[in-house]
């Protein structure tokens, strides 16, 4: 028997690809943001200057004997002003967290990353240090120049200077968010004795350089790219939202003006627009985005594009606002500021104006009228129920008593629900001013004059020496146990 022939199968060509290296992230371009004056500008520093003067100015005033503002972990005690709060007032920092999500909301909805571009510490600090670069290296052109060219002595030196300043500012800044946590006047002794704790150390270095290295160096990254706000804000945008507007209709088809341009290439309905391609609304821009291309989650709404451009239209003599602020609406129907306003006071503003209204009015209620005496029962886990001296039926509690006032507090302790029910234990307790003090005590009553079991009680816990106002009382429930 013969073997039959073989076959032979083709071997297919492949094709050898070579492998491409893609970078996980994009190479980002080093922005140059212009100097601008204008309304906005002036607008954005007033503000630079009064968060500042608060932030840096509040931990240095004095309310009595004590810091203005000073949150006292260690102590477990917020001080503000004349308030006095204890961790058992958690329920008013939870009603302020849902004062600021609703005024997110709401600021939102009417003007949308305005509070970024105006007043959000990392558009602050970051202004602050924009101003220092250009006093050390000068404006947009010199620092383009300075950077693109070799290591020079006048380079470094300018270099040096302008970071030796940053790190002021940080460490500055540093030491002062750490002094609303400990006081700020023996934070600054310490720091100079070279006397800080570790911890110390480490919060005051640690705010310092997330402020140098977020207003030095990430500038627009952190808005881009790690503030959650620029990316959920569209779900509280809409088309009656006021935002950083290009008027295309008006400034397209854009194009450099002729030197001879005459009255009727300023029409706006003629061949060219009113956008001269200047580029300057991209140049001034602290994220270098260009508004031209419409709305884009970087815009932080900060009016630098505005300022700009007005200037530009000023110097051609073409009419202003060709970028302002308005609403996708607005603008489609050419409106003026009235109409701009009907937009944005819109009945979706209305309802997150009244809830806002209505929660600030009842935290601020709760605040006022909350009772500067806080009392905490808790039973003696060791002493459940026992015989005391002359047959009495004794219960044993530790009372906390915290005094919410400035002034050192003097406490009538008394109890009722038994017949018989007595305290014990010493009934007058002082407590110095925003202080708390265990107090034990004693209650007792005549054996056999209650049934056994688990019997309901009341602390009432009096002020004394109340003068002529009416002394606070506070009555707290507990169970007085009776044993078989």
């Amino acid at each position: 028997m013969t073997d039959s022939p073989k076959k032979i199968i083709p071997i297919a060509t492949v094709e050898v690809v070579e492998e491409v290296l893609v970078p996980l992230y994009a190479a980002q371009e080093k922005i140059y943001p212009r100097s601008v004056s204008g309304l906005f500008s002036r607008w954005r520093w007033a503000l630079v200057w009064i968060t500042q003067l608060v932030f840096y100015g509040l931990p240095w005033l004095d309310w009595g004997q004590r810091q203005a503002v000073l949150f006292d972990l260690g102590a477990r005690r917020f001080y503000i002003f004349n308030l006095v709060l204890y961790p058992q007032d958690f329920i008013y920092l939870t009603g302020l967290l849902v004062i600021c999500a609703l005024s997110l909301f709401l600021f939102t909805a009417v003007a949308g990353r305005l509070w970024c571009g105006f007043a959000c510490p990392q558009t602050v600090y970051t202004e602050i240090f924009l101003w220092i670069e250009r006093h050390v290296e000068g404006d947009r052109q010199a620092r383009m120049r300075r950077d693109a060219g070799p290591m020079t002595l006048d380079k470094a030196v300018k270099k040096s200077t302008k970071h030796a300043l940053w790190l002021l500012v940080g460490l500055w800044t540093g030491i002062t968010f750490v002094g609303y946590f400990s006081p700020i006047r023996g934070l600054w002794a310490e720091a100079l004795g070279h006397q800080l704790g570790g911890w110390e150390v480490f919060w005051i270095l640690f705010y310092s350089f997330a402020t140098y290295g977020n207003a030095g160096f990430m500038r627009e990254q952190v808005c881009k790219y790690m503030c959650p706000y620029a990316r959920f804000q569209s779900a509280m945008f809409d088309k009656d939202t006021l935002i950083v507007s290009y008027d295309a209709e008006r400034g397209e088809p854009r194009g450099k003006l002729s030197k001879h341009v005459d009255d009727q290439a300023k029409d706006p309905h003629k061949s060219k627009g009113h956008c001269v391609d200047c580029t300057l609304c991209v140049q001034v821009c602290p994220t270098g985005i260009d508004i031209r291309n419409g709305l884009q989650y970087e815009c932080i709404g900060c009016g630098a594009c505005i300022d700009v451009c007005n200037e530009v239209m000023d110097k051609v003599n073409f009419q202003r606002n060709l970028i302002h602020f308005t609403t996708q609406n607005a603008q489609a129907e050419h409106g003026d500021a009235d109409n701009i306003l009907q937009h944005v006071f819109r009945p979706r503003v209305g309802v997150y104006l009244l809830v806002l209204l209505a929660l600030t009015a009842g935290v601020l209620g709760g605040l006022l009228s909350r009772m500067p005496l806080k009392v905490d029962v808790v039973r003696d886990r060791g002493v459940l129920a026992r015989l005391a001296e002359g047959g009495r039926l004794e219960n044993v509690y530790r009372l906390q008593i915290m005094n919410a006032t400035e002034m050192p507090q003097t406490y009538h302790l008394a109890a009722e629900g038994l017949p018989g029910l007595s305290v014990a234990s010493e009934q007058d307790v002082q407590v110095g001013p925003a202080e708390s003090r265990w107090v034990p005590v004693r209650l007792q009553i005549e054996d056999g004059s209650a049934d056994s079991g688990s019997h309901s009680v009341r602390f009432m816990v009096t002020e004394v020496d109340a003068d002529q106002r009416k002394p606070i009382h506070v009555t707290e429930k507990a169970t007085f146990l009776v044993p078989r």
